[in-house]
């Protein structure tokens, strides 16, 4: 039995990167936007299915799934323990999945036609870390990104562009007040790095835990209405 949500293609393989994804249906017939949708530890790309809605039709929207698989339905983008002292990642994982999106959001980019001003990645949670992963690093591929309770991660210190190249680039940090997951100080680092590295940004706190609610919903689409 197809269990595939009826606003979502059935999931499929980008071979130059081998990621997994489902478009958000219906597919603009001439796509103007790319927005790239990365989930969270243990959950799967449909989870965020949800942040698409109300975005503009013209809007290409791709939610990927992690390449590593913990369980049923469960994936990830790199496996992580945390500790007394913090998180403590697989960086080499983190690596690879930072290298894939690379690869699949230019992918999309050439098969659809559409510009890196015009191309935006977010995620939540370990997706959000991804999200960051692949714009600081690379920001002459998009015109922002969402980190969506997440974090930045100190392993991408030796791929960071530099501050001329970051200049232009926008981030949207969003972050939940009572997240017991990701405390909120993470949040609060990211955007003293942000601000560092010259990269224009905003910060939304919400009385949330780890989650994304209404208001962050409407946030992130507002913000994403102001890049695009």
């Amino acid at each position: 039995m197809n269990t595939t949500p009826s606003h979502m293609s059935d999931l499929h393989t980008d071979a130059p990167s081998g990621l997994s994804l489902r478009l958000v249906q219906p597919v603009p017939s001439q796509p103007q936007r790319l927005v790239i949708l990365l989930h969270g530890l243990g959950t799967r790309e449909t989870d965020l299915a949800d942040l698409a809605q109300g975005m503009t039709p013209d809007t290409l929207v791709a939610l990927v799934r992690g390449p590593i698989t913990l369980g049923p339905g469960q994936f990830a983008w790199f496996r992580l323990s945390f500790t007394g002292n913090g998180p403590v990642i697989d960086a080499e994982a983190a690596e690879r999945s930072r290298l894939a999106l690379i690869e699949l959001l230019q992918q999309l980019q050439r098969q659809y036609g559409i510009t890196a001003a015009h191309t935006v990645i977010a995620g939540f949670s370990q997706g959000g870390i991804l999200s960051a992963s692949v714009a600081l690093s690379q920001p002459a591929l998009v015109a922002g990104f969402g980190l969506l309770s997440g974090r930045i991660l100190p392993e991408l210190a030796p791929h960071l562009a530099s501050p001329e190249q970051l200049t232009q680039l926008r981030a949207f940090v969003s972050h939940g007040e009572l997240d017991n997951t990701l405390p909120v100080a993470w949040a609060q680092r990211s955007t003293e790095l942000l601000t560092t590295l010259g990269v224009q940004h905003e910060l939304r706190l919400y009385p949330i835990g780890h989650g994304i609610s209404p208001a962050v919903h409407a946030d992130f689409l507002a913000w994403l209405a102001s890049i695009m």
